[in-house]
């Protein structure tokens, strides 16, 4: 067993490139933290349904399944920076596109075609290949540590958009400016920072890169396509499972849980940035304690014994009769509720051959992001009826709980090379 511990020891052993892809998941969780505080209440304030808003966001979410699974398939062969650059790109359109036309049609074609996050948490191709580059700079030994690093600086960087966010709003509303305008100054910020996001993968070396991939190619052309050789039974297998987590996590994204304390309770967007603020500082202090957790019981116990109890907190948040009580046992949650991600993230990149880290990552990735896909319609049709807005944190909570036992006992006895 590893025996690798949560000290800033580990961070010495990163390359100028993997701080660079530090500083890029943070400009990008910035962004989507301060958007998906906004976000329902801008659709809404356009003059959408919550109907066509879940609407929006289900479609918004197939189109970063699509740019997703074509730019991380590809990326260990045609180049990991070109492909970070072109989902930056993306995600700088999509924000212009939202922030500029009301149209529901545009709307659903530019979330369709960029990348934009309604729930805070990473979208599009970035994830995967940032993470098989840092397996690629740092030592085995390391990796989930540093991943638990890099989960900790998104979850601040969420945290800091979201707080960001909800007061920019409030003080530009205060000031006589519209709700739909306060919102639509976010959405803007949203578009530069996936310029500025752009601009800094231009500055990462070749070094990322996995180098010469004629060695052991593919075998048939379905592989060829998808990036998966030898690992594929493995990477199907996980994906399913992440599936059915991510569509159990759909109902409960941060803005349809932001929307939900305002119809409850009438929190306003500076409240609601303030809680999403300490949820994701506590999610993120919650990954390095993983790191630790996992180098004494495993990667896989660790994801299990963590997210059990953070289920059953989330069916608890709708039962709370007040808003203090509310936010209390969604912070509780949220203490424990991340602790699986870096472990998780870790564990795929270490079950996998080295040069199919890329498209494992963007293969698992755009499972979750398909079973997170078509929850937020449902969640939507929900919330459009005042006595089910509780039912979501039912659903997803349950499905959840489901996950973890299945995940278990499929991969138990898969440990990885360092456990060993």
């Amino acid at each position: 067993m590893s025996t690798v511990s949560t000290s800033p020891s580990a961070l010495r052993a990163l390359t100028k490139d993997a701080w660079l892809l530090f500083a890029t998941r943070f400009i990008r969780l910035f962004a989507y933290g301060s958007l998906s505080v906004i976000l329902i209440f801008y659709l809404v304030g356009l003059g959408l349904t919550e109907s066509q808003t879940g609407l929006v966001l289900t479609l918004t979410l197939v189109g970063d399944i699509v740019v997703s699974l074509y730019l991380t398939t590809r990326a260990d062969r045609v180049g990991r920076r070109r492909m970070l650059i072109t989902g930056a790109i993306l995600m700088a359109l999509a924000g212009f596109a939202f922030a500029l036309t009301d149209n529901l049609v545009f709307l659903i074609v530019a979330g369709t075609i960029g990348v934009i996050s309604p729930s805070g948490h990473e979208v599009g191709p970035f994830l995967s290949i940032e993470q098989a580059s840092l397996s690629h700079l740092i030592p085995s030994d390391f990796r989930t540590e540093i991943f638990a690093w890099y989960t900790l600086a998104g979850s601040l960087a969420t945290a800091l958009g979201a707080i960001f966010a909800g007061f920019v709003t409030q003080v530009l509303q205060q000031s006589s400016m519209t709700p739909v305008a306060s919102y639509r100054s976010i959405v803007y910020l949203y578009a530069f920072l996936g310029v500025a996001l752009a601009v800094s993968f231009t500055r990462i070396t070749p070094g990322i890169e996995i180098g010469d991939t004629s060695a052991g190619r593919m075998a048939s052309p379905l592989d060829n396509f998808f990036g998966l050789g030898k690992s594929r039974k493995i990477v199907l297998k996980l994906s399913g499972l992440f599936a059915l987590d991510s569509f159990a996590g759909g109902f409960v994204i941060q803005s349809f849980a932001a929307y939900w304390f305002y119809l409850r309770f009438g929190a306003e967007p500076k409240t609601l940035g303030g809680i999403f603020f300490w949820a994701n500082v506590f999610a993120g202090i919650s990954a390095l304690l993983a790191s630790r957790l996992a180098s004494r019981i495993g990667l896989v116990r660790t994801m299990v014994v963590t997210h059990l109890p953070s289920n059953l907190l989330l069916i608890a948040v709708p039962l709370m009769p007040t808003l203090p009580l509310a936010i209390l046992v969604l912070l509780l949650r949220f203490s424990i509720s991340q602790m699986d991600v870096p472990t998780r993230q870790s564990y795929t990149m270490a079950v996998v051959e080295a040069r199919e880290r890329s498209a494992a990552g963007g293969f698992t990735g755009v499972a979750r992001t398909t079973g997170a896909a078509v929850s937020p319609l449902l969640a939507g049709l929900l919330f459009a009826r005042p006595s089910l807005i509780n039912t979501p944190f039912y659903i997803a909570g349950t499905l959840k709980v489901i996950y973890d036992l299945l995940l278990y006992f499929s991969f138990r006895k898969l440990r990885p090379p360092e456990e060993s």
